[in-house]
């Protein structure tokens, strides 16, 4: 009998349940306005904010230009992170629930199949959005007048939670926000006004620091004495003026796929003119369109709540419904940006000097001379230039002066690519790579909202890579796995493809190593030594979540990080490498304690190699009839090594399984058991070679995959004498 015992799962593909579980307490710690019972609401968060107009924690910026200008990753990544936490937790529920039922009395056939017949109770949303009416207005100078109008029924305390505070944001420098209507119609017939006293308007959480980004802002409403049964009414007017890319204008719109809006009325007013451009969904047709003798155009959609609709999943569609443009080529485009991502005239002193200074580099081989001072560069803006974390276009695009982001020590995207340019503008051509983590753009109708990071590309005689410069402790050239062979969008000087593919490869060797040193007591105590050293992708995200976190706090990160192991004990204590410290894996080592791992009356006593399972990819499902049938991804090639060393209490006897060795031209698998005196020892290693397997394949995929996944479903036995049974026996009572 041993305690509870499943370890990570490491696979390029499904190395994403520990690291943003680990990344997610990172983001705890550090944002503080989330609300966590929003966060596990049904109603999908990003999706919720975006069809209403407000944001729940801090989110993409709210403007009368775009509809949804999407986060940049951590957001996202947090919200991700805290659905899976979520999951995790209500699976554990699930299991020991299942274990529980697995012990109670087995009830009649009858009964079992009369309860199995009976049909699913439909869930009701924590609020029913029953009108959501938008309308956008444009002109030919750029300026735009965003007015929404919504009407909420609150069908839970969960709903309450969600609408207690409404954020909105917006640009001061060029948008204001008016709220001339928040209204609430109690169950019992009473209504109430929210004053004026309730509105706040603060700087984004993401610009508290930096004076310089506080135009940047969010109007929240306070919405006090709000309960299950009541309708929340309010009405938001945006008005966008003076704009930095006016007169161009843009908009983006996807309709509600998730069933939480009932009727949603969208009316869109714009300029008709030559260059003006606009996509519509054919699933999503215009219910009306009218022409005026002012040469505008103006269409509306009027959609209701069906069971289909409200029956179907969150919208796959990468494209949005509604996509209306300005912008009458991608050149034009490139053009507007370039004029403001751009630094202008010769470089302050104070920069000329730091890149000078930056420029000093020392090597015994001149060819690596160029590579080195990249680093110098990118090391210096990456990691001494704080990243404001706003979502790209926050700004408008519009950027500091670079003696300024010298001078303050931070910058946003856009300015982090400004100042590393005025830095390196005498050693060669830097370009910015305007990049979606969600889909091919070069389809699309040419605007920026498309964009949700800006890379950079830098071109000087010897030396043509990209890197990322927001990620502030990311190894130097190591793109985000998002990003990677995707297709960018290149602006800046002397710009020969428009369109360029980001590689898709690491600078170096992804590898990852688990070694796990433990003992065992007589009690069955187990405590055991963990040490990671990573390398690749999984590297990053741990680096992330560390440096997000306090060192105070590093222990519960640890902590979580041990769970996801499958250790239910305490960790005792953690330390972590320098997440700055990029030019080497980073590393991290904790101590844990688990009572009761063994029972030792329990015979026998069997338990698993104290190792992660090496995860694959499940094999290709069977295609349906016509449908071309996808190939097997790996991912990004990983080496993956573990090793784990076990102590026993003196006495013990241990039977080792046997080693396993697979050998295939994607992948490599090998594994050896022994026993050594009061020391047994296992080591697993897995190389992913491919990238992907041709789906003709299948059948020897498969092979390869019961062959790991049976080797890793082996057992050591164990054997440890009762003691109680060599102690005398009681001397008999004398007649």
């Amino acid at each position: 009998m041993f305690g509870d015992f499943k370890m990570n799962v490491y696979h390029p593909r499904r190395h994403f349940l520990l690291l943003t579980l680990a990344f997610t307490l990172a983001l705890f710690f550090r944002c503080v306005g989330a609300t966590v019972s929003a966060a596990f609401s049904p109603v999908p968060l990003r999706q919720l904010s975006s069809i209403i107009g407000f944001t729940l924690c801090r989110s993409a910026l709210y403007t009368a230009i775009v509809n949804i200008l999407r986060p940049r990753g951590t957001l996202t990544l947090f919200l991700q992170s805290t659905l899976v936490i979520f999951l995790v937790f209500s699976l554990c529920a699930q299991s020991i629930h299942a274990q529980d039922a697995a012990q109670k009395p087995s009830e009649k056939p009858a009964e079992k199949k009369a309860e199995k017949a009976a049909p699913p109770e439909k869930a009701e949303n924590p609020a029913q959005i029953e009108l959501l009416e938008t309308s956008y207005r444009f002109e030919v100078n750029g300026d735009s007048r965003k007015e929404v109008h919504t009407r909420v029924k609150i069908n839970s305390e969960l709903g309450v939670r969600q609408f207690a505070r409404l954020n909105f944001d917006y640009n001061r420098s060029f948008q204001s926000i008016e709220i001339p209507l928040v209204h609430i119609t109690h169950t019992s017939g009473g209504t109430a006004d929210i004053l004026p006293s309730a509105i706040t308007d603060n700087p984004n959480p993401a610009v508290v620091d930096a004076p310089a980004y506080q135009d940047v802002r969010v109007k929240s409403v306070r919405i006090l004495g709000l309960e299950p049964g009541d309708m929340l009414e309010y009405r938001v007017i945006t008005t966008t003026t003076h704009h930095p890319l006016a007169p161009d204008f843009w908009l983006d719109h996807t309709f509600d796929r998730t069933g939480v809006v009932s009727q949603e009325i969208f009316e869109l007013d714009f300029p008709s003119t030559p260059e003006t451009q606009v996509h519509i969904n054919p699933k999503t047709p215009v219910t009306s369109t009218q022409g005026t003798g002012e040469n505008r155009q103006t269409y509306r959609w009027r959609r209701l709540l069906t069971e289909e609709n409200a029956a179907a999943k969150e919208s796959s569609v990468s494209e949005p419904d509604i996509v209306l443009t300005s912008f009458w080529s991608w050149e034009q485009l490139a053009k507007r940006l370039r004029g403001l991502l751009e630094p202008s005239g010769d470089p302050a002193t104070d920069v000329a000097d730091k890149a000078s200074e930056l420029a000093k580099v020392t090597t015994s081989n001149p060819a690596n001379a160029s590579e080195l001072r990249a680093e110098a560069f990118y090391t210096f803006v990456s990691q001494k230039i704080r990243m404001i974390d706003l979502p790209l276009g926050s700004t408008g695009f519009r950027t500091r002066k670079a003696s300024e982001i010298l001078k303050t020590g931070y910058a946003t995207a856009e300015d982090k690519y400004l100042l590393f340019t005025a830095l390196t503008n005498s050693f060669g051509i830097a370009q910015a790579g305007l990049i979606s983590s969600n889909a091919d753009t070069r389809a699309s109708l040419p605007r920026p909202s498309v964009f949700n990071q800006l890379l950079m590309l830098i071109r000087w005689p010897s030396i043509n890579f990209w890197f990322d410069l927001n990620v502030e402790v990311a190894p130097f050239r190591v793109i985000p796995s998002e990003f990677r062979g995707r297709t960018a969008f290149v602006v800046g000087p002397l710009v020969s493809e428009m369109w360029r593919r980001v590689e898709d490869a690491l600078p170096f060797q992804a590898k990852q190593t688990v070694l796990l040193d433990a003992s065992i007591s007589t009690e069955g105590k187990l405590t055991a030594r963990v040490h990671y050293a990573m390398r690749g992708d999984n590297e990053l995200v741990l680096r992330v979540a560390f440096h997000q976190s306090p060192k105070e706090k590093w222990k519960e990160l640890a902590q979580l990080l041990s769970i996801t192991d499958g250790f239910r004990g305490e960790v005792t204590s953690v330390n972590a490498s320098d997440p700055y410290a990029t030019r080497e894996p980073f590393t991290l080592d904790y101590e844990i304690t688990m009572p009761k791992f063994v029972d030792w009356s329990k015979k026998p006593v069997r338990i698993p190699a104290l190792l992660p399972q090496l995860g694959l990819p499940d094999p290709p499902a069977k295609p349906v009839a016509g449908a071309a049938t996808s190939p097997i991804e790996l991912g990004t090639p990983l080496e993956v090594e573990t090793r784990m060393t076990l102590h026993l209490p003196p006495g013990t006897t241990a039977q080792t399984p046997t080693g396993t060795s697979v050998q295939r031209d994607y992948a490599t698998y090998g594994s050896q058991y022994s026993t050594k005196g009061l020391s047994i020892s296992a080591s697993r290693h897995i190389n992913f070679l491919l990238r992907e397997i041709p789906a003709n394949r299948a059948v020897d995929y498969n092979a390869f995959l019961r062959a790991v996944q049976s080797d890793e479903a082996q057992d050591f036995t164990l054997d440890r004498p009762d003691l109680d049974d060599k102690k005398p026996a009681p001397a008999k009572p004398r007649p």
